[in-house]
């Protein structure tokens, strides 16, 4: 019987990124080097191998498990605060709509509006579904009777990083688990 890993296709064996520090590089989204990427840095001996796939790329003089999880040898200091982009944004709001909670058709919205002076910052951008933004027009959300679940804030990347982890990637290799979910709870 063969091991999944095996006849799994180069390509489908990305490796996770991990910090100096073994904690992960970046969770949302997650940092994922491609196989020939994560090959050219533990030649280059930037990289630490810490788990590997059963498959394994060969050459003439030489054969190597493909790294599944790995860490960098220098330390990288995280930014403080993350790009101000639509998918940040959605992130911070939890891809949920700040006037009805709908996850659906999502936009954003000016709360203070362009028209109004409005600035395009994190502390005036909210998400919001199609529904709502056209319902509060060109109005602040006082004016249009729709107050904010949560008021807008310039997150950190922590902060994005921790709900970030509510929305896991579709693809998780049994190996990545224990570096992914290191901090949380254990059950009894």
């Amino acid at each position: 019987m063969y091991h999944p890993d095996l006849i799994r296709h180069p390509d489908g064996c990305p490796a996770l990124v991990l910090n100096a520090d073994y904690t992960p590089l970046s969770y949302y989204p997650l940092s994922v080097w491609p196989w020939q990427t994560a090959v050219k840095a533990v030649f280059l001996d930037r990289v630490d191998i810490v788990d590997h796939y059963e498959r394994e790329v060969r050459s003439p003089t030489a054969r190597l498990k493909l790294p599944s999880v790995i860490a960098l040898k220098q330390y990288v200091k995280p930014s403080q605060f993350p790009a101000f982009t639509r998918f940040n944004l959605f992130l911070r709001d939890k891809f949920a709509c700040q006037y009805c909670g709908s996850p659906r058709d999502l936009t954003f919205d000016h709360v203070v509006p362009r028209a109004q002076r409005g600035r395009t910052t994190w502390e005036n951008v909210v998400t919001a579904c199609a529904p709502c933004n056209l319902k509060k027009g060109g109005r602040t959300p006082q004016q249009a009777h729709m107050p904010l679940r949560v008021p807008p804030i310039r997150p950190t990347s922590w902060q994005l990083q921790e709900h970030g982890r509510s929305f896991p990637p579709n693809f998780l290799h049994e190996t990545w688990r224990d570096w992914l979910y290191w901090d949380i709870e254990l059950e009894a």
